[in-house]
């Protein structure tokens, strides 16, 4: 342990060591240019270090410490197909990336505390084809983060002041706002408020200010004249606006097993965050995506914090954190792609959803089921003996058997392959207008002792389709356990669980989900919604805590839990502070079909 830290007083001197309790080469990138707190691009100097590295396997990369900055010119580029964010062919898919890690095995990067200041659109870090790999102790923000964020001075009827965050560059042209930042301006303006007194996030609208006269009455402090009689905004509130088109990720982890990202702070990510595709046993330890602390920043990520699609193994997420989400903390999920034509035993596929296509979705040994889109069943199941990309949006797959007739243009495919066990545990998902987990995977999953604070809709969402986003699959074991859910669903009404796939035909005593376990978890409601659930057999909720914010106008109502078409259904040993029981609101389930100490409610 000396060693080790005499290993981090001494990177300053720019040497190489050697740790031979571990055998262990540490590569220390202030040997390569990189220096802290020196403004200078990093770029070249980081892709040096991480070439020497990439050689000799064990090795650790250090970095220097305090800040460095990273600008597009002389760092890494590659192209790359990114799911739920890759959108319009006539724009490059080519990627600026400040740390590639590329075909490298059994490497760590020692980040030291560095903080790694980002500028223009940037990856942060691509992991590509690699195993074994550990990045720890590092941070990374923006210069000029792609989410402009106002605060509200005062509203009038015909004028709203405001205060513009410092990091928000931005021109007036002839009374129109102009944001802009480091090589981009604002387009579209996808809006969301932050209310800091209800410690809220809804959706809004920037147009009455852009339709407005901006006037700037000193630095940072712009007055919008216009028409605001029936403005929705009060003051604090603080507007927070962005470009929707997603044309890049946070961080890029794809065909790559066994990663380790310990130890991170993301203060600000733009398009997609952290998203793992087709990659193996993938654990986040004390992740942070939140702003800097005293940053007055109020957003982190410009939509999901950790997108997981098509990955296999175990999703770890432990002792994490996220805040100022502008989409889902969490997505978990596989791609369902539609076939297009079959030949024999030859299927041509395709990638249905404009955000998501260009990669390899399926590979030889693969095993895949038939879904009916409109049921969400598996129709037929088989393995592949070939697959390959034939173009950005289609692939052909080759099966081990013949095909029934049955098989044909319409159904999609979902790769069970490809599906990740999940384990959820000791973190914290607050502050976003949108959902905290969503979750589609068969494998088993368990999330336990977590805190879902304020999200705007549902805290946790199983879904499924094959007709909308295209994210497969159906669930098979899941356990949600200790968690507290508190203050959720004030955009949306629901502010419990929600199991909603997107089945638009149903089949008899066929039901889409199956084992979903719900006990012993802390409910904190502002609205009745504890439950909500559809198409699953073998539900249970028992044993959950639940305190109504209103208990008089929820009594009125009665009911908190909804369930349709399910079966194998237990309920009961739940205590809530309502001062008669609540009811449990029922469709198409047969009474043989729920166990449960409530009353219910059939319709």
């Amino acid at each position: 342990m000396m060693r080790l830290q005499s290993l981090f007083i001494a990177a300053s001197i720019q040497v190489i060591f050697t740790i031979s309790a571990f055998g262990q080469e540490v590569i220390s990138a202030a040997n390569y240019g990189v220096r802290a707190n020196s403004f200078e691009n990093a770029a070249a100097g980081i892709r040096k270090a991480i070439d020497v590295c990439s050689h000799k396997p064990g090795s650790t990369l250090l970095l220097p410490g305090g800040r460095i900055d990273i600008w597009p010119e002389d760092c890494a580029r590659r192209e790359l197909f990114i799911s739920n964010c890759t959108e319009d062919d006539s724009v490059s898919k080519v990627k600026h990336i400040a740390f590639l890690l590329e075909n490298c095995k059994a490497l760590t990067i020692e980040g030291n505390n560095t903080e790694v200041i980002l500028h223009g659109k940037m990856i942060s870090l691509a992991i590509i084809n690699c195993s074994n790999i550990k990045v720890q102790h590092i941070s990374f923000d923006y210069e000029r983060p792609t989410i402009s964020e106002l605060t509200v001075k005062s509203v009038t009827a015909d004028a709203v002041e405001t205060i513009i965050h410092p990091d928000t560059k931005y021109s007036i042209d002839t009374g129109h706002i102009i944001l802009y930042g480091e090589g981009w301006k604002t387009n579209s303006f996808h809006t969301v408020v932050f209310d800091p007194v209800r410690e809220t996030m809804r959706y809004g609208s920037f147009q009455p200010l852009l339709q407005g006269r901006a006037i700037e009455q000193g630095a940072f402090n712009v007055r919008f004249e216009g028409n605001f009689k029936n403005s929705a905004l009060h003051s604090g509130d603080v507007i927070t606006v962005r470009d929707p088109y997603r044309d890049n990720c946070g961080a890029f982890i794809h065909l790559s097993k066994d990663i380790e990202l310990k130890d991170l702070k993301m203060y600000f990510m733009h398009g997609l965050g952290i998203v793992s595709q087709f990659s193996q046993n993938i654990s986040l330890h004390k992740v942070a995506v939140a702003p800097k602390e005293n940053s007055g920043r109020i957003i982190s990520s410009f939509a999901d914090c950790f997108h997981f699609s098509g990955c296999r193994g175990l999703i770890k997420i432990d002792s994490c954190f996220t805040s100022g989400a502008h989409d889902d903390p969490v997505n978990i999920h596989g791609t369902h792609l539609q076939i297009t034509s079959v030949r024999s035993r030859k299927i041509k596929v395709r990638f249905m959803h404009a955000q998501t296509y260009g990669f390899n979705a399926f590979f030889e040994g693969d095993s895949i089921a038939f879904v009916n889109p409109e049921t969400l069943l598996p129709v037929a199941y088989a393995k592949l003996t070939a697959a390959k990309l034939i173009n950005r949006r289609e692939m052909e797959i080759e099966v081990d058997r013949d095909l029934p007739s049955f098989v044909t243009n319409g159904l999609c495919i979902e790769n069970l392959t490809w599906t990740p066990e999940v384990l959820i545990q000791n973190s914290r998902f607050e502050r976003t207008s949108t959902r905290g987990l969503l979750l589609t995977t068969r494998r088993n999953v368990i999330i336990e002792n977590n805190v879902f604070y304020k999200t705007g809709m549902s805290p946790i969402l199983i879904a499924d389709d094959a007709l909308s986003w295209f994210e497969s699959g159906a669930v098979q074991d899941v356990t949600i356990r200790n968690n507290t859910f508190d203050g959720c669903g004030y955009n949306d009404g629901k502010g419990g669980i929600a199991i909603a796939p997107e089945n638009h035909k149903l089949v008899q005593g066929k039901m889409v989900h199956r084992n979903i376990r719900i006990s012993h978890n802390v409910f904190r409601m502002i609205n009745s919604s504890v439950l909500s659930a559809r198409s699953v057999d073998g539900l249970e909720f028992t044993s959950n805590h639940i305190v109504f914010a209103d208990p008089v106008k929820t009594i009125k109502n009665r009911s908190i839990i909804d369930l349709a078409n399910c079966k194998n259904v237990l309920i009961e040993k739940n205590n809530t502070d309502l001062a008669e029981s609540p009811v449990i609101n029922t469709k198409g389930i047969r009474k043989s079909e729920i166990k449960t100490d409530l009353k219910v409610n059939p319709k």
